[in-house]
C-alpha cells in the first residue's frame, strides 16, 4: 500500500515539483537498490568565480591565526607572550573605548520601554526615545521600518547634513539608512555596474585603499582602476594622478566610479585638494574635514546641479565607536528619478536595515543640545574620546620614527596609522620563497613572536617596491605605548636577523 501510494503522489506531482527525485531514463538503481550516487552541485569549481577573487585582508589569514593562538593561550600552551593585540581592525569598544552613556541610555529605553517611568534615566534620552518609538510599527523598536528607513530619523539626518554644509539644503528624501556605511557602498555600486569587455564598469579607489572596495568590484565583476595617493606628501591626492589613472584605464573599461575615503582609511589623512573647510567629529586638531557636497555646491549650478554624488556615514567610528549596531546612512544628490526608484526597489528586497542602528544614527545626528540634561555629560565624554584619539595619534607617530627602517606620516584622521617599513633582501626572499608577500611574512612573525596582530600593506595595495602595515591606535594609552615599544624591539630584532 506505501509504494502504491507513494507511485499515485508521485505522478499528480508537477514535473516542476523539486520534492520529488526522478530517476532519468536510462539510469539503474544499484544492486542493493539505493539510489546511485552523484558529486556535491556547488563545487569550487562550479561557484560564483566572482567571489573566489574576493579578498578582505582585515580579517584574513593573519586574523585567522590570531584566533587560533588565542585558543593556545587558554589551553595552557606557552608563548613569548600573554595575550594577542588586535590591532588590526578599527572596532573601538573592543579595545576598550567607552561607550556615550546618552547613547546607551536611549538605546536602553527603545529596547525596554517600560524604563521609560524610571527617574534614574534623564528627561530629554527619554524624550528621544519616545519620539524614535512613536515612529516605529506598535511604537516597537523589534518592528519592520520602511525600506528607506524611520521617517523621523531620515528628517533628522537631513537636518545634521543642512547644519554641517552651512545651510546647503539636504532632502530626506534623499537619505537613506544603512546597515552600516559597507551596506551603502556595495548597494550604490550595485546600481553602477553594467557592460563586458572594454564596456564594463570601472571603479576607480585610492591605493592604499580600504578592501571593502576592491572586494566589492571583485564580487560584482567590475574593473578595479587604482590611483595613489602621495606617500612622501603625507598621503595627499593629486589630480594628475587621477588624470593618469583615468586616461590608462579608458584602454580597458568604461570609468565611470571614482571612489574617495576622507578621513583616509588606511592612511589616517583628511583629504587635501580643496581649499574649503570644516570642522568634523574625523579630524584631529590642527586640520579640517572637507564636505565633498559643500564643496560641489560652492562650485555653482554649473556642477551642482548635474554631478552625481553619493555620501555616506556610519555610527562606527569616531567618538561613538558602536561597530555592532551596524548604523549608517547616505544621501544621494542628483540621482535619475527613475534609478532612484530602482535604488529603493533594491533596498526593499533587504526589508530594511536593523531598527535599533537606526536609533542610534539619529542620536549621532541629533545629539544633546545646550541647556538639555545630558549635554555637559555628553560633551565631557566626546570631548575626553577625541583627545584620547589624538593623543593616541601622536603618539603613535613619534615612536614609530625613532625605529630606523620604519617611518610614519602624521595620523591626522580616522584611527589608524599606516607605516612603511623598510625588509632587508634576504627578509623579502625568504617570504617569496614561501610564496608570501614580504608584509604579510613580517606581520606573521610579529604576531607568532608577539602577539600583536597587524594587517600587512599588500591587503591595502601599496606602490610597487615598498612594504607597509596598518594598525589601529585604539588601544589604551599604556597598551599602546607597550604594543609600539614591543614593535620597535621587534623591528630591530627582525633587521638583524636578515641582515
Amino acid at each position: 500500500r506505501l509504494c502504491k501510494a507513494a507511485s499515485l503522489f508521485h505522478h499528480r506531482l508537477p514535473k516542476w515539483c523539486p520534492y520529488v527525485w526522478r530517476r532519468p531514463r536510462g539510469s539503474k538503481m544499484s544492486e542493493n537498490g539505493a539510489l546511485p550516487l552523484r558529486g556535491k552541485v556547488l563545487t569550487v569549481d562550479t561557484m560564483n568565480a566572482n567571489v573566489k577573487k574576493v579578498d578582505y585582508a582585515v580579517r584574513g589569514p593573519i586574523v585567522q591565526r590570531a584566533v587560533q593562538i588565542e585558543k593556545e593561550l587558554k589551553e595552557g600552551v606557552k608563548k613569548p607572550f600573554e595575550e594577542v593585540i588586535k590591532a588590526n581592525i578599527g572596532d573601538a569598544h573592543a579595545m576598550g573605548q567607552r561607550p556615550i552613556t546618552f547613547f546607551r541610555q536611549v538605546m536602553a529605553l527603545c529596547t525596554y520601554p517600560q524604563l521609560l517611568d524610571d527617574n534614574k534615566f534623564p528627561e530629554d534620552a527619554k524624550n528621544r526615545a519616545r519620539r524614535i518609538l512613536q515612529s516605529c510599527g506598535g511604537n516597537s523598536i523589534g518592528a519592520y521600518t520602511t525600506s528607506q528607513g524611520i521617517d523621523c530619523v531620515r528628517h533628522d539626518v537631513a537636518n545634521y547634513i543642512q547644519r554641517r554644509d552651512g545651510g546647503i539644503p539636504s532632502d530626506p528624501d534623499n537619505i537613506y539608512l544603512t546597515t552600516g556605511a559597507s551596506d551603502g557602498i556595495v548597494t550604490i555600486l550595485k546600481l553602477l555596474t553594467a557592460g563586458e569587455g572594454r564596456t564594463r564598469t570601472g571603479v576607480m579607489i585610492s591605493i592604499p585603499q580600504y578592501p571593502l572596495y576592491s572586494a566589492s568590484i571583485a564580487e560584482l565583476g567590475a574593473v578595479q582602476i587604482n590611483y595613489y595617493l602621495n606617500e612622501e606628501k603625507c598621503w595627499s591626492l593629486d589630480i594628475s594622478e587621477l588624470q593618469r589613472s583615468l586616461h590608462a584605464a579608458r584602454e580597458h573599461c568604461n570609468p565611470r566610479v571614482l571612489c574617495i575615503i576622507n578621513p583616509g582609511n588606511p592612511t589616517g589623512e583628511p583629504i587635501r585638494s580643496f581649499p574649503y573647510k570644516k570642522n568634523s567629529n574625523d579630524i584631529y586638531k590642527g586640520c579640517e574635514f572637507h564636505s565633498f557636497k559643500k564643496v560641489l555646491f560652492e562650485m555653482g549650478p554649473e556642477y551642482s546641479s548635474k554631478v552625481e554624488l553619493a555620501s555616506f556615514h556610519s555610527t562606527s567610528k569616531c567618538y561613538m565607536g558602536e561597530c555592532g549596531f551596524r548604523g549608517g546612512y547616505m544621501e544621494v544628490i542628483n540621482m535619475d528619478p527613475e534609478v532612484k526608484a530602482q535604488l529603493t526597489k533594491l533596498v526593499s528586497v533587504r526589508l530594511c536595515p536593523p531598527a535599533p542602528g537606526q536609533a542610534l544614527m539619529d542620536l549621532v545626528v541629533n545629539s544633546p543640545q545646550p541647556g538639555e540634561p545630558s549635554y555637559q555629560t555628553f560633551m565631557k565624554e566626546r570631548t575626553a574620546v577625541l583627545s584620547a584619539l589624538a593623543e593616541k595619534a601622536k603618539l603613535t607617530e613619534e615612536i614609530l620614527n625613532t625605529v630606523p627602517g620604519i617611518s610614519c606620516n602624521p595620523v591626522q584622521g580616522a584611527m589608524y596609522s599606516f607605516p612603511r617599513i623598510t625588509l632587508p633582501e634576504r627578509a623579502i626572499n625568504e617570504a617569496k620563497a614561501k610564496g608570501q608577500a614580504p608584509d604579510m611574512f613580517y606581520c606573521m612573525k610579529l604576531l607568532e613572536e608577539t602577539g600583536i596582530c597587524l594587517v600587512p600593506g599588500s591587503g591595502f595595495g601599496q606602490r610597487e617596491g615598498t612594504y607597509h602595515f596598518r594598525m589601529t591606535i585604539l588601544p589604551p594609552t599604556d597598551k599602546l605605548k607597550i604594543m609600539l615599544n614591543k614593535l620597535k624591539e621587534f623591528h630591530q630584532k627582525f633587521t638583524q636577523q636578515y641582515s
